[in-house]
C-alpha cells in the first residue's frame, strides 16, 4: 500500500504546475473549498433528497446532505488515517490524519453533485427517455457504450464530468476546478464504464458505473497517478480506491440515519419504532458511557441524542470493519459495502425497509415524482429536438435560450452528435427542481416570464 501515491497532490489539468508552498491549508482542504464555491455545488440547495420541493425548513436538501456526509467522512477519514498511520514513523512522511479526513471530507462534499432534480426518479426519466422507441433516432451511429451512457444516466458519472470537464468554448484551460488526483479518484466509488453492465454483480464497486465514453482517459490519468489497478477481466473497469469505501461508507450513515429521521419529523415515522431502532445502534459502541436519554423530556431531542449516538456508533464500526480488511480491500478480493459487515448491518436493514415503504413512497413522494417525470422529459424533447433538428420557427427560438457553448458547430459525426446531447443532457441535469419546473412552464407557454 502504497498511501503516498493513494493520496497523490497533483491537479488535473496542472500536472506541470509546481504545488504552492503550505499556506496553513493542505491541498485537500482546497479541494474541499473549491467544491464549496462551485456553482454546481451550490444549486444542490434547491434539490431533492427526500421529499421533493419541502415546504417545510427540517427537512434535508442534497446540500444539507452533502454536509452532513462530508461531517462524518471527516470522522471515519481521521480515524482510519490514524489506524493506518499507526507505529509507521517515517513509511509516509509528508503525510497525517489530517490529510485522510480531509480528502475523504472533499469527496463526500461532492458525491451527489451529479445528481438531477427530483431525486433518483430524475435519473430514472432520464433514461426512460433515450429508452423510448420515438427518440431512438438520437442514438443512431453512437457507439453501444455511448448510447448505455444516455439510456442509464448515472449521477455519479455525471458528477465526475462536472468535476473534471471544461467546455472548448469557455476555456483553452483543461480539468473543470482543477481537484487533486487523490479526491476525484476517491470521489469514484464506481470506476468503470456503462459497459458491460455488472449491476447485479454482488461486488459493491460494479452496481452502478462512475464513466462516461468521453471521460475514460481522464480517468485512465487519475488511475496511473493514484495507483489504482485494472480490473481483470473487465475493460475500462478499475479496483476502487481504498478510501472510496469510507466516502460510500459515510454517505449510507447520513441518509440511513437521516432520511429515517426526516420521516419521523414527517410523522412518517412513529416515535416508539425510531426511538427503538436507532437506541439499538447507538448502544453497540457505547464504549461504557451511561445514556442520558432520561435526562431529556422532550421527544424530538430524545430523537436528535439517538440519531448523534446512532452516527458516532457507526462511525467505529464501519472503520473497524475498514482496517480489519484493508488488505483485500487494496487487492480488490474485498468489494463489499462496510455497513453491510457491521453489527448494526440488521437494523438498518429493517430501517431501509421502512423508509421505502413508509417514506419513499409515500403518496406526495410519488406524486411529486411523478410530475417530475413529465418536466425532465420535456425540456429532454424540446432542448434536444433543438439543437439536432432545427426544422421549424419554434425550435430556431428553443435553440437561441440554449447556452451555446453546449452545442457543437456541427453535429456532422456520431461523436459531435454524442457531446452535444451529453451537454444537453448535463444543462438539464444540473438545474434545481425549482429552476427545471418553471423552465418547463415558460417553454410550454403554461406560464410566461415577466419582462
Amino acid at each position: 500500500m502504497d498511501w503516498i501515491q493513494y493520496l497523490s497532490k497533483v491537479r488535473l489539468g496542472r500536472e506541470a504546475e509546481i504545488p504552492p508552498t503550505f499556506d496553513g491549508r493542505n491541498q485537500f482542504q482546497k479541494d474541499f473549498d473549491r467544491i464549496v464555491f462551485s456553482g454546481a455545488f451550490r444549486r444542490l440547495q434547491n434539490k431533492t433528497q427526500v421529499i421533493p420541493l419541502p415546504e417545510t425548513d427540517f427537512v434535508h436538501t442534497r446540500l444539507t446532505h452533502s454536509i452532513e456526509s462530508s461531517c462524518v467522512g471527516r470522522s471515519v477519514g481521521h480515524l482510519a488515517g490514524m489506524r493506518i498511520m499507526q507505529n509507521r514513523l517515517g513509511e509516509y512522511d509528508g503525510l497525517s490524519p489530517y490529510d485522510f479526513e480531509a480528502v475523504v471530507a472533499a469527496a463526500c462534499l461532492a458525491h451527489d453533485i451529479g445528481n438531477p432534480p427530483f431525486g433518483h426518479s430524475g435519473e430514472a426519466a432520464i433514461s426512460e427517455f433515450f429508452r423510448a422507441e420515438a427518440n431512438s433516432y438520437l442514438l443512431e451511429g453512437l457507439t453501444d457504450a455511448q448510447a448505455e451512457d444516455l439510456r442509464n444516466f448515472e449521477g455519479n458519472a455525471a458528477g465526475f464530468r462536472i468535476l473534471t470537464h471544461s467546455y472548448p468554448k469557455l476555456s483553452d484551460r483543461p480539468g473543470g476546478i482543477g481537484l487533486t488526483y487523490a479526491t476525484l479518484a476517491i470521489y469514484s466509488k464506481y470506476p468503470k464504464c456503462s459497459l458491460p453492465n455488472l449491476s447485479a454483480s454482488a461486488k459493491s464497486s460494479e452496481k452502478k458505473y462512475g464513466i462516461l465514453q468521453a471521460d475514460k482517459s481522464y480517468f485512465k490519468n487519475i488511475a496511473e497517478y493514484t495507483g489504482l489497478m485494472p480490473k481483470a477481466g473487465v475493460p475500462d473497469a478499475y479496483i476502487r480506491h481504498p478510501l472510496a469505501f469510507l466516502v460510500e461508507a459515510a454517505d449510507d450513515i447520513t441518509y440511513k440515519i437521516i432520511d429515517f429521521e426526516d420521516g419521523y419529523k414527517l410523522k412518517l415515522v412513529p416515535f416508539d419504532v425510531i426511538k427503538n431502532m436507532l437506541q439499538e445502534i447507538a448502544d453497540v459502541k457505547a464504549a461504557g458511557h451511561p445514556s442520558r436519554i432520561g435526562l431529556i423530556k422532550n421527544p424530538d431531542e430524545q430523537i436528535g441524542y439517538l440519531r448523534a449516538n446512532a452516527i458516532n456508533s457507526l462511525i467505529n464500526q464501519v472503520v473497524d470493519v475498514f482496517i480489519n480488511n484493508l488488505g483485500g480491500i487494496v487487492r480488490g478480493g474485498f468489494d463489499k459495502n462496510l455497513l453491510s459487515q457491521t453489527a448494526s448491518a440488521g437494523v438498518l436493514e429493517e430501517i431501509q425497509t421502512r423508509s421505502v415503504n413508509d417514506i419513499y413512497r409515500s403518496r406526495p413522494v410519488l406524486e411529486i415524482e411523478a410530475a417530475g417525470f413529465e418536466v425532465i422529459y420535456g425540456l429532454l424533447d424540446a432542448y434536444l429536438k433543438a439543437a439536432l433538428l432545427r426544422n421549424s420557427l419554434y425550435l430556431d427560438r428553443i435553440r437561441l435560450l440554449l447556452p451555446s457553448y453546449l452545442i457543437e458547430d456541427k453535429n456532422d459525426t456520431p461523436e459531435q452528435r454524442y457531446n452535444t446531447i451529453l451537454n444537453i443532457v448535463l444543462y438539464i441535469s444540473g438545474m434545481t427542481d425549482n429552476i427545471a419546473i418553471d423552465t418547463y412552464r415558460k417553454i410550454k407557454g403554461i406560464s410566461l416570464p415577466r419582462l
